[in-house]
């Protein structure tokens, strides 16, 4: 009997507000950034990279579906604003993902770990591989990467030293 997939948490909702105000932060971060390692006419912010790749990856905790170590383990996440409005395992899932598109996070291990470990338990231990065929300036490769996703460096040869050189910078 076929199963039907659960639902992630991008077909659902997401903290949009939170990742906005990251992703327009990120525009007056020259420190670190990517983009200070080459110039791309239409870089993605890293914050917004990072909350879809982990809300494709995933589920809704508040889905009947759901697994149930995966909802244990939002309920477990600290309670912030939404949560503290509604007590639900997404709103706490949601207080994390407004703490992981932070700029800081991206350097938090404390915060990544937790990101991983949520993944590692929503995939079941098996998250599927990244694509993105065209990679760009490099912003969901670098986040697959951060958030220890198995992904693919793109088809622009072009691009592939600069991209190399992004992935394996220690300094972003």
């Amino acid at each position: 009997m076929p199963t039907t997939p659960r639902k992630k948490l991008i077909e659902v909702a997401l903290p949009l507000e939170a990742i906005n105000v990251a992703s327009a932060r990120e525009k007056s971060i020259r420190h670190g950034h990517p983009s200070t390692l080459h110039l791309w006419w239409a870089r993605r912010p890293l914050a917004a990279a990072r909350a879809v790749i982990f809300a494709s990856l995933v589920d809704d905790p508040d889905d009947p579906d759901a697994l149930p170590a995966f909802v244990e383990a939002c309920r477990a996440l600290p309670k912030g604003a939404n949560a503290a409005l509604d007590d639900t395992p997404r709103m706490r899932l949601f207080d994390f993902i407004e703490k992981l598109v932070t700029w800081e996070s991206t350097t938090d291990e404390k915060i990544l770990n937790t990101a991983r470990k949520l993944i590692q338990i929503a995939t079941e231990g098996n998250p599927p591989p990244l694509l993105d065929p065209f990679a760009g300036g490099g912003s969901i490769p670098l986040e697959a990467q951060r958030l220890h996703t198995r992904t693919n460096l793109g088809l622009f040869l072009k691009l592939y030293a600069s991209l190399l050189a992004l992935l394996f910078n220690p300094f972003v």
